[in-house]
């Protein structure tokens, strides 16, 4: 029944609008859409999805693609964008741009906004886009992302075209999502008046503001085929409407309209709702890495001569005979040029007199006749007997050679030490004669295992990699809010209640700086002081630039 009358209300004025100004009551359809802007559900609907003229709200889509474009660092506030002769031969409203004129974006946004300019929008798109028809499609792309489902656009400033429109229902949800995905310039919105470069623009929805308490935007339209439009904003405590009206016969008619549905509107939602916040369009959405730069130091940046440092380890045990005979035996002992003997080898060399190594461990198995490892032990026994090198300049290696005695196998796995030596095999008489060679000749004999190198050694890279001692690693530990013990305070108020309900209000209006804050009001001597706390320093100084913006009181604390 409330509906009814509410409807009834709405159509009585209408009806007396149009028969005061003497044009026909069916000049241009009617819509009319409300929205708790909290949740997003609707409250009342009139014709909400009629595809009708949005005219000038057209230019809310044109700002939410210029907000978008500066977000994501496509364009910036000074970016300056040259006007193009279609632009400037707009026809009103408009700023007065002149063609082949550059202008910074930040006048044109404002233009757009506020004086509803079209030669202002058509730079806009034209600049983000290269071409109005170019920037049309990318605007409907955009309206499908963000659900609106009965809009397509033809131009950035809205005047009417075949194939040009929108709904009351799509022109409120895109007012619902400008609030909330570009809350640092939707105060735009609300100006009165502002700088727009090259002259000083009223605002054309300024009357509705003056009048109804609580609002604080959006945007007007209109044109012969649309009507008088409107999308407005409006707040009262924790409440938060945003409704649309299309075709009203006049600016007051339009106002007054607008003002029984937000009035009507406020009665019949609670005043404490879930909010639900929308879903910003995935091409809006990027995801944002931020990485610590840490100064490069000269230890990091300058190459050390590399080095290699190894604890010494004593040399393994021989026997006592044999190792005397073979130090003995060292110095007679020829030169081996092995790399020349190989290079024979592979080449087909035939040495002339072979000669033979034996090694006293285990005899070397033969090769097959005629096999290239025959022809490469047949060079290097002949690179031995046919080397003219004196006696005094011996191979260097045979002394640590002599010194020395092959390790023991180490033990596989599970078996143990015991287990390797019961398996070892009695030694060879032919080895055992071996180990009495003469002095001229390379022998190696077992050992014990050598012991195991200290725990101690160094190893360093060679080649690559940083060569420098490695630094000490340091471990800090930092509770989950490690850096947020910042906060902003609002003033001082007469009343805790008056506190709070700023306090509530700033984090429904700026959810995206004050979401994570928490609220707090100090019982002072002086008064009541609002404070969100639990910020980080950025954030804090940047929500006190926007609060100073609007006149709010607000200074910096840390916790």
């Amino acid at each position: 029944m409330t509906r009814f009358l509410t409807a009834f209300r709405l159509w009585s004025l209408a009806l007396m609008a149009a028969t005061i100004m003497g044009l026909p009551a069916a000049a241009a359809p009617f819509a009319a859409y409300v929205m708790d802007a909290r949740t997003g559900q609707p409250i009342y609907r009139q014709n909400s999805d009629t595809r009708l003229h949005p005219a000038s709200l057209t230019k809310m889509m044109t700002l939410y693609m210029a907000f978008n474009a500066i977000e994501s660092g496509r364009v910036r506030l000074d970016s300056k964008f040259t006007v193009s002769s279609k632009a400037a031969n707009e026809p009103p409203s408009k700023l007065g741009l002149r063609a082949g004129q550059q202008i910074e974006l930040r006048y044109l946004i404002r233009a757009a906004a506020i004086k509803s300019a079209n030669d202002a929008a058509t730079t806009i798109g034209e600049g983000l886009a290269g071409s109005e028809e170019a920037f049309a499609q990318q605007m409907t792309q955009m309206a499908r992302a963000i659900g609106m489902t009965n809009s397509q656009f033809r131009n950035a400033h809205g005047l009417t075209r075949d194939g040009h429109y929108s709904t009351a229902h799509d022109m409120s949800v895109l007012g619902r999502h400008l609030f909330y995905d570009f809350p640092q310039y939707y105060n735009l919105f609300s100006r009165r008046s502002a700088d727009a470069g090259i002259a000083q623009v009223a605002s054309t929805n300024r009357r509705f503001l003056d009048a109804y308490n609580g609002a604080d935007g959006i945007k007007t339209g209109y044109t012969r085929a649309a009507g008088f439009n409107l999308t407005a904003s409006a707040q009262r405590g924790n409440k938060r409407l945003i409704a649309s009206v299309f075709g009203g016969t006049s600016t007051a008619h339009r106002n007054q309209v607008m003002a029984e549905l937000l009035d009507s509107s406020f009665t019949r939602i609670p005043d404490r709702v879930r909010e639900v916040r929308p879903q910003p369009p995935r091409l809006l959405v990027q995801g944002t890495t931020r990485r610590a730069q840490v100064a490069a130091t000269p230890a990091a940046t300058q190459p050390e001569p590399q080095r290699m440092v190894l604890n010494a380890s004593p040399a393994p045990v021989s026997r006592p005979a044999e190792a005397a005979s073979l130090v003995a035996a060292a110095p007679a002992a020829p030169q081996v040029d092995l790399t020349e003997a190989l290079r024979r080898a592979t080449e087909g060399a035939t040495p002339a007199t072979p000669a033979a190594v034996a090694l006293a461990s285990s005899p070397r198995p033969k090769s097959r006749p005629g096999s290239k490892a025959e022809a490469v032990e047949q060079a290097i026994a002949a690179a031995v007997a046919s080397d003219p090198a004196p006696a005094s300049s011996a191979s260097l290696a045979v002394p640590v050679l002599a010194a020395s005695t092959r390790p023991q196998p180490s033990p596989r796995r599970s078996a143990s030490v015991a287990a390797v030596a019961a398996a070892e095999p009695e030694p060879n008489p032919a080895v055992a004669a071996a180990t009495k060679a003469p002095a001229g000749s390379l022998s190696l004999v077992t050992s014990p295992a050598p012991k195991p190198r200290s725990e101690t050694v160094i190893l360093a890279a060679m080649g690559e990699g940083d060569l420098s001692d490695p630094a000490a690693l340091e471990v800090v530990r930092r509770p989950t809010d490690s850096g947020r013990n910042w906060g902003v305070s609002l003033g001082l108020y007469k009343s805790q209640a008056e506190a709070d309900r700023l306090l509530l209000g700033l984090a429904l209006q700026d959810g995206g700086i004050f979401g994570k804050a928490r609220r707090h009001v100090a019982n002072t001597n002086r008064g009541f002081e609002p404070r969100f706390v639990n910020l980080s320093k950025g954030h804090a100084e940047l929500a006190c630039e926007r609060m100073i913006s609007r006149s709010q009181d607000c200074s910096v604390i840390s916790n």
